[in-house]
């Protein structure tokens, strides 16, 4: 693929309070280091265009693609390091892996960024980014049997019954939290069936220049030929977060979800609801793994054949990161989640310290006029009061962080012990295309 030209960057402007003063989870000691570029270790390689290999010797193709920068088009490890910038964190095993500034969209560092792999359940971010304009999320779909044609079997499943009806928020609300692959397919018969589906979803990919990604099936379930790459899916999530409720969803810890409409002794109809709650255990923390300081979504993954991929965004002291991990070698529990937290944290000490390797390029039609537009401050501000209450039932980052359980840290500034909002602002991303007067 062409190495494309340099794109005008663009802001995401995080209207929230003062920012968590908390201190930092402390890393291996980090030391300055000349800039370099890691080989991998030798065994058999695969071309681009290969379906992804499962075997633990795989190694990358010699050439990926050049999209974002020449240096993302290269095997192994991309860093260019100042003399005062942290070393990158030992024990990274993940194939593939990206931390990226979700601001200027400078990419701070990359493990074979380019390569496709395949991208489980994270493919759903593209899913979202695609449907969620298309319809109004109070609208009601009745389910009919023919909808959930086609669930993969052992699918990860929020619960949906036939036959009962559910608001297209609650369907999201699946999707997001529980990663729901019923709720993926009800969605996409409401949007004229899979076949549709997944061609809009590679045309939206191709409009945002994600030139990696393939998608075969909606949700992510392992299918031949279907890839992406730890820059597409990043590239992914930064174009969903500038959709109001792409974060609210995706910071959205748990909710009430619908059950099963059930008839009383005196024929009376009820229908009770049951909690879900999301499976980024970066949001929600696990045993032996804390809840992220600054985390507010994206999206995690597991197949056979994916192994785990997971991305992310954090924000501390007003820096917003994107990080994507996939496939850590090492076979650990949450290990994902782990290697994230550590380029997290990596990535937050050495912003400003590091020369960037490369870029996230802006979609096809971007505005590169100068201007831009953002979401407007009352819409804004409408979204940060309905995720902060967590909508239907749902409570968010924001509202678990003021008490909700489980001390989820937050992108909002916690002052006195309260947690302090503007407007009742949860993490809000109002991104302009481009940054003015960056070319």
């Amino acid at each position: 693929m062409p190495a494309s030209q340099k794109t005008a960057r663009r802001p995401l402007l995080v209207t929230s309070a003062t920012l968590l003063s908390l201190s930092l989870t402390s890393l291996s000691t980090l030391t300055a280091a000349p800039a370099f570029a890691a080989k991998p270790s030798p065994s058999s390689s695969a071309s681009p265009s290969a379906s992804p290999s499962t075997s633990p010797s795989a190694t990358p193709p010699a050439t990926m693609s050049t999209v974002g920068g020449e240096l993302l088009g290269k095997p192994g490890t991309q860093a260019t390091l100042g003399g005062d910038a942290p070393v990158l964190p030992k024990g990274i095993s993940a194939r593939s892996w990206i931390v990226a500034d979700a601001e200027t969209g400078d990419v701070l560092a990359a493990h074979n960024a380019h390569w496709r792999l395949a991208p489980a359940s994270t493919l759903k971010m593209l899913f979202a980014d695609t449907l969620l304009p298309k319809f109004n999320r109070d609208d009601e779909h009745k389910v009919a049997p023919a909808d959930l044609a086609g669930v993969g079997s052992g699918s990860s499943m929020v619960g949906i019954k036939e036959n009962e009806t559910y608001t297209v928020h609650d369907l999201w609300l699946g999707v997001f939290l529980r990663s729901g692959n019923d709720a993926v397919h009800v969605l996409s018969a409401m949007n004229g069936g899979v076949k549709q589906t997944v061609a809009d979803m590679n045309a939206h990919a191709e409009e945002l220049q994600a030139l990696d990604t393939r998608a075969v099936s909606p949700d992510g379930y392992d299918a031949k030929g279907q890839v992406s790459s730890a820059y597409d899916l990043t590239l992914i999530a930064r174009s969903g977060l500038q959709k109001k409720d792409f974060r609210e969803y995706c910071s959205t810890v748990r909710a009430k979800f619908p059950g099963e409409t059930k008839k009383g002794k005196n024929g009376k109809k009820s229908r009770s609801s049951f909690e879900i709650q999301n499976t980024n255990r970066l949001l929600t923390g696990d045993s032996g793994l804390d809840s992220y300081q600054g985390i507010a979504g994206v999206k995690n993954g597991n197949t056979t054949n994916a192994g785990a991929t997971f991305t992310g965004v954090a924000e501390r002291d007003g820096r917003v990161l994107l990080v994507t991990v996939m496939h850590p070698e090492k076979d650990e529990h949450n290990q994902v989640y782990k290697e994230t937290a550590s380029l997290f944290d990596w990535g937050f000490k050495a912003a400003g310290k590091v020369t960037p390797v490369g870029e996230l390029v802006a979609p096809k039609g971007a505005d590169t006029s100068g201007e831009g537009t953002a979401e407007p401050s009352a819409q804004a501000g409408a979204t940060a009061s309905a995720s902060a209450s967590g909508g239907a039932g749902g409570k968010s980052v924001a509202a678990r962080a003021s008490g909700g359980g489980g001390g989820v840290g937050v992108a909002l500034g916690i002052m006195g012990g309260v947690l302090v909002l503007l407007a009742g602002g949860v993490f809000l991303v109002n991104r302009k295309w481009p940054l003015r007067g960056k070319k």
